[in-house]
Order: structure tokens, then C-alpha cells, then sequence
């Protein structure tokens, strides 16, 4: 059985975009509207170059802002603000979700590459906004990102998260890769699976994989 293999398990690691809301929402396409607007406005390039230059980033450094602030020196304060001010309308209360979540033994956050007071916004619309002991953004990693080792242990390091009692749940497969390696057991979240020697389970019904652990 599934829940025999997470009988272990005393930290639930969460991310935040399209694992905790369907990818359906489509929050995404907001974000990256605004953060290629902040690339030609930081770097005074065009909208091609600008959407160039976001997803080179993402592939090379793990996320947009890492390759600015690597290759640019860019404030990631500000940048974090208004690539995250988006409308949250499209997502709708789970229910379902908050309890299996909050049926789980041990202690749950969430760990994402955006900002805590973005997660925060959104947990709030889905409804997840007491359910988790604490919320972790790229801030705390000190802007290091996701799937960098170093910025899961310094994370982790924050929390107090024993990897060898932890899971962590992911849609994108790269940022389960340094979990693995640290002993965790990893699920990923999306509409299809990937296959990798990295990544234990995979679901694309988190709140029905969920239901199976208890």
C-alpha cells in the first residue's frame, strides 16, 4: 500500500504553484507576463529578447530571477513584488484538500521559489490558510532557488526538517531531485508523469493521493 510508505513520515514539504492548485488556474501565465515586463524594463531589451532571456534563466539557474540577479545584480525585492501581484480570481476553495492535509501526522509547510506573501495570498483563496505550520519563500534560501541543494538545506535547516522523515511534493520534477538525494520520499504533482530514478510517486490528484495516506 501507498501509506505504507510514507508510515515514516514526520514533515510534509509542500510547493505552492500548480501543486496546491491546479495547474488549470493557470496563475502562471500572469506571472510570466509580468516578470517578461520586468526584463525589458530592468534591462532595456525588447518583448522577444525579454521572453528569451526569462526562460534561458529558468533552464540555466532554476528561475527568472536567479539568472537577473546572477548576471544583472537585480534587486530581488522589488522584482518579487511585482511579478506577484496578480489577480487570484480563478481559485476556488478546496475543502477537501485542507482536511487531508491537515489530517497528516507531523508538521506541514509549504516551501516555494516565490515570495511567502504571495503564498500566503493564495493559500488564503484556496482555503489552505491554517492548515500549514509554516510558509518558506525564496527569501529565506537567501534567493538561492529551487532545485539547488543549498537552498533545500538552508530551508530545511530553518524548519528543522529531518530529510530521512520528510516527502516532499512537487510539479516541477527538477526540484525533487536534491530531496531525493537527501533521503526524502518524493511525489510529483502534475497531469503527467515523468519517469526518473528521483521521483518515488507520481499523481495527478493530489487531494485523492492524499486521501490514500490516511
Amino acid at each position: 500500500m501507498v501509506k505504507d510508505r510514507f508510515d515514516h513520515v514526520t514533515h510534509w514539504v509542500f510547493d505552492l504553484d500548480n501543486t496546491l492548485y491546479p495547474p488549470q488556474a493557470r496563475l502562471f501565465d500572469q506571472i510570466e507576463v509580468r516578470m517578461t515586463r520586468y526584463v525589458m524594463d530592468s534591462l532595456g531589451v525588447p518583448k522577444p529578447e525579454a521572453d528569451r532571456l526569462r526562460l534561458h534563466y529558468w533552464q540555466l539557474y532554476g528561475t527568472t530571477l536567479a539568472g537577473l540577479m546572477h548576471e544583472h545584480g537585480v534587486d530581488p525585492t522589488p522584482y518579487l513584488t511585482e511579478v506577484h501581484d496578480i489577480s487570484l480570481d480563478h481559485l476556488e476553495v478546496d475543502a477537501a484538500l485542507a482536511d487531508h492535509i491537515g489530517a497528516l501526522p507531523g508538521r506541514r509547510i509549504v516551501y516555494t521559489n516565490g515570495s511567502r506573501p504571495y503564498a500566503e495570498r493564495v493559500l488564503e483563496a484556496r482555503g489552505l490558510g491554517g492548515v500549514f505550520d509554516a510558509v518558506y519563500g525564496v527569501e529565506h534560501a537567501e534567493f538561492r532557488p529551487k532545485p539547488e541543494r543549498a537552498a533545500f538545506e538552508t530551508v530545511f535547516a530553518l524548519d528543522g526538517v529531518e530529510p530521512a522523515r520528510a516527502a516532499m511534493f512537487e510539479d516541477d520534477p527538477r526540484n525533487l531531485a536534491a530531496p531525493h538525494a537527501m533521503g526524502m520520499r518524493t511525489v510529483h504533482v502534475a497531469p503527467e508523469a515523468t519517469e526518473a530514478d528521483h521521483i518515488h510517486h507520481h499523481t495527478d490528484d493530489l487531494t485523492g493521493f492524499l486521501a490514500r495516506l490516511r
